[in-house]
Formats: structure tokens, C-alpha cells, sequence
């Protein structure tokens, strides 16, 4: 099993350990919650892009690090216009709390990283987050949110972050 496999294990079964104390499934959220999960996801990657941005050096990796910044945020504005459009709040719940207390111990994993290994340590990150999160998004998030202007903004998203996924999976082979 290769590294990005690997840490897709460690965060799906993450969130399964995660679903199956406070919840049933992921799949059982709220819109509201789904949106809660998204945006700190979005947020979370772009904590680690600019953690790139600042421990690298290598260009590769600077261009992807702000890309994720680019399209994270505007995809979060996307969210955040259609929230105060249908006068809600995203709901804080176990998943979105499971995903930031796995980014800090990622981030103070990483700090201590420096060239060519955080470069690589990134990118495989960077691909196992887009491929479990992506696969969230599709398998339990879009078929079971009811609002459809929410459901068509997720649809959307996944759409960019599946080429995200393609980008980091490109990123990790040039580094291997």
C-alpha cells in the first residue's frame, strides 16, 4: 500500500470511527451540516497551502498551494452568499471537528518537515485529503442534501476538486 493510500485509509477510517460514536453516518447530516463540513474542509486546505507557500521552496509546489488558496476561497464565497441568501447557519458538528483536530495534528507533523520531504509530504496530502473528501462529497453528501441550490453548489465543487485530485496526484508522481 503506497503512502497517499494509506493516509485515505487512516482518514476514512477516521471518519467512520468518527460517524460511528456521534452519529450514524455521515450521510445523515443536515444540509446545514454538510455545508459546516465543507467550508471547514475548504478552510483547512487552505491552511495547508499556505503552510506550503511558506516551508517550500520547490514552484511545483507554490502553484498548486495557490490554486488551493484561489479556488477554496471562492468556492467557500459561493457558500457563504447562498447561507445568507437562504438566511441560515452552517451547523457545527462531529465531522467538521474530526477534520480540524486531524489538520493540527498533520500541521505540527509537517512543521517539522523541510525540502524535498515536506514537498512530498504535502502532495500526498494533498492527494489522500482531495480522495477522501471527494469521495464524501459524491457517495454521502450530494445524494442525500435536500436544498437543490445547495446540492447544485456541491456538485460544482466537486467538479474543481476533482481536478484538484488530479493535480495532486500528478504532483506526487513528478516528486516520487
Amino acid at each position: 500500500m503506497r503512502v497517499p493510500e494509506i493516509l485515505l485509509a487512516v482518514v476514512m477510517t477516521s471518519l467512520a470511527s468518527c460517524a460511528t460514536v456521534q452519529a450514524d453516518s455521515p450521510a445523515e447530516l443536515n444540509d446545514l451540516e454538510i455545508a459546516h463540513v465543507a467550508y471547514t474542509a475548504d478552510n483547512i486546505d487552505i491552511r495547508y497551502a499556505h503552510f506550503a507557500l511558506a516551508l517550500s521552496d520547490n514552484p511545483e509546489v507554490h502553484a498548486f498551494a495557490r490554486t488551493m488558496i484561489r479556488d477554496h476561497n471562492a468556492v467557500n464565497e459561493q457558500a457563504l452568499a447562498l447561507l445568507e441568501k437562504l438566511e441560515v447557519q452552517p451547523q457545527d458538528n462531529f465531522l467538521s471537528q474530526q477534520l480540524v483536530e486531524n489538520s493540527v495534528r498533520l500541521v505540527d507533523e509537517m512543521s517539522k518537515l523541510r525540502g524535498g520531504a515536506f514537498d512530498k509530504r504535502y502532495a500526498e496530502n494533498e492527494l489522500a485529503y482531495h480522495q477522501a473528501v471527494n469521495a464524501l462529497v459524491a457517495n454521502d453528501f450530494i445524494p442525500n442534501i435536500e436544498n437543490a441550490e445547495v446540492k447544485s453548489l456541491f456538485q460544482q465543487g466537486l467538479e474543481i476538486f476533482r481536478a484538484h485530485e488530479k493535480h495532486a496526484q500528478m504532483m506526487v508522481e513528478q516528486l516520487n
